[in-house]
């Protein structure tokens, strides 16, 4: 397996980080969470298929920096800090805390799944397709979560 892990490092390391970069937006930040990546990997029981590694690797560089961002939500460094303040994109401090208050509320309620599904459709872009590809569910699926954090979205707006 270290030899297996090594090539993988070598050949998805740069992907990887690529992926952490672009969510966390923090060089030292990214560098750590490729590593704990890996780190996943190679506690990984059983053996793991190459051709799948890359989408694999993906998912979990996602689901790493989400919960780094989580992370960093529930403890801020500074008041500017985290993804809420950078989806909410507002330089209002009112703004910025009331769309926390809002993300805060929509994925309180939601599986961690649902997360990774809002972030490769909505943020990176994905389609329907990738992301059921991704996450190992069906398009039906990962439109249903959709309309579900659409729905609450709108719920929470109104509130």
């Amino acid at each position: 397996m270290n030899d297996q892990l090594s090539q993988f490092y070598v050949t998805y390391g740069p992907a990887v980080l690529r992926r952490c970069r672009t969510m966390l937006r923090d060089e030292e930040r990214a560098v750590d969470a490729m590593h704990d990546v890996f780190v996943k990997l190679a506690r990984t029981q059983g053996p793991i298929d190459p051709a799948k590694v890359g989408g694999l690797l993906y998912c979990m560089a996602t689901q790493v920096c989400l919960n780094t961002l989580r992370s960093q939500s529930r403890r801020p460094e500074t008041h500017d800090d985290g993804l809420l303040a950078r989806i909410a994109n507002a330089d209002d401090p009112e703004r910025r805390s009331a769309a926390r208050l809002l993300l805060g509320r929509l994925f309180e309620h939601n599986e961690p799944s649902t997360r990774t599904i809002a972030v490769l459709h909505l943020l990176d872009g994905m389609t329907l397709q990738e992301v059921a590809d991704e996450v190992g569910m069906s398009v039906s699926g990962i439109r249903k979560r959709l309309r579900k954090l659409k729905a609450q979205i709108t719920e929470l707006e109104g509130i």
